[in-house]
């Protein structure tokens, strides 16, 4: 059977329905013509619907656009949201034309018009591909202002454990490879234990209630597995002696037996406390990754600059095969500021938000805003 070609109109476009042609606001004619080409190529049973595994085409098609990775995430957040169904082309396209809006937030009107909704959230996106474009690696130092007592605590505490950890390892600013390797490996074991607290915390509290999680407890586990693979990167560069490894033993049961009390009393108190914490470890590799781009030629710190990072680092980062030292310590600021704001975000959250990394909502969103983006721009 020949499907037949609807013709299209002056900003109106049919797919496959017998419904009255609707007018578009954003879309143009030809990003109209574009869409019904694309849908015609992947819809070949023609019954006019979008089936998840046809919407992974549409994908496919648009490789330029997206990664292996980001298919996969998208199609299933098509697939989870829409409980395997599928939807009209028509819907479809009209989801498109909330995409071509000049809106910044369009992710709950494209998913009403879809019929998505989040529960994919609580088995998908737990973890995510840690490779960064240029423009998410250029992070910007911001503070949250503390408001209300909480998170004026959580800010005076933060302060006065950095005094006191500076005071205790003799750290006044001093940029040294050896300075910097100490400080970074002994943090990285602490600052992995909130996330893996949060989740284990929350997860018994959603099996406790019966009730969803939002993907939160996904996220901060993620955080923590994240942090992991600092820790886990920087020993390729330096061995850990007896004593440091005492220290990190010793850090654990105090600070893991701290935080998990606190995480039970407060979880508010203690998402401010680690948004707090992040902000400070955005500021000091700030300051590392700007001692090593300053450092004078045949200095120590500055063959960071053409130093081959190590290999577990430029997997996991991508990297590529000449990935440096340097390389490294921008993304792992990036994966600092992530954690900054998502738990500033964490601790100000309202009963029903979803996680601002694992919201599938939001993934399917912004491959239809990166797919018209493409068509509107040729």
């Amino acid at each position: 059977m020949v499907f037949p070609v609807m013709p299209i109109q002056q900003n109106q476009v049919r797919m496959y329905s017998a419904q009255p042609i609707p007018e578009y606001k954003y879309l143009n004619e030809s990003a109209l013509k574009q869409i019904q080409k694309d849908i015609e190529l992947i819809d070949e049973n023609r019954d006019g619907l979008l089936q998840p595994e046809e919407f992974r085409k549409l994908l496919e098609l648009n490789k330029a656009n997206f990664t292996e990775y980001q298919i996969d995430l998208i199609t299933e957040s098509f697939y989870s949201g829409r409980g395997g169904g599928s939807v009209s082309f028509d819907r479809f396209v009209q989801a498109l034309d909330i995409a071509a809006s000049k809106d910044l937030d369009t992710a709950d009107a494209i998913a009403k018009k879809l019929g998505l909704d989040a529960r994919g959230a609580e088995f998908i996106l737990g973890s995510k591909t840690h490779k960064y474009t240029p423009e998410e690696l250029a992070v910007e130092l911001t503070h949250k202002a503390p408001k209300g007592f909480t998170e004026n605590v959580s800010f005076t505490t933060v302060k006065a454990v950095r005094y006191l950890f500076d005071l205790a390892t003799g750290w006044h600013g001093e940029i040294k490879v050896n300075n910097v390797m100490n400080r970074v490996i002994y943090l990285e074991t602490i600052a992995a234990v909130p996330g893996m607290v949060a989740g284990i915390i929350r997860h018994f509290k959603s099996l406790r209630s019966m009730e969803r999680d939002g993907g939160m407890l996904n996220m901060f586990l993620e955080e923590a597995l994240n942090e992991r693979m600092h820790l886990l990167t920087f020993i390729k560069m330096k061995s850990p002696g007896y004593m440091m490894r005492l220290a990190v033993l010793g850090g654990q049961v105090g600070f893991g037996t701290f935080y998990m009390l606190a995480y039970a009393i407060s979880p508010k108190f203690c998402h401010a406390f680690v948004g707090y914490v992040e902000e400070e470890a955005c500021s000091t590799y700030t300051k590392i990754i700007k001692a090593i781009e300053e450092a004078p030629e045949g200095n120590e710190l500055g063959a960071w600059r053409t130093e081959l990072a190590p290999e577990i680092g430029k997997a996991y980062w991508h990297l590529g095969e000449k990935g440096t030292v340097l390389d490294l310590m921008y993304a792992i600021r990036a994966d600092e500021a992530e954690h900054r704001d998502v738990n500033h975000f964490a601790a100000g959250m309202k009963k029903g938000d979803l996680a601002p990394v694992c919201n599938p909502k939001r993934q399917v969103d912004l491959a239809l805003r990166k797919y018209v983006k493409d068509l509107m721009t040729k």
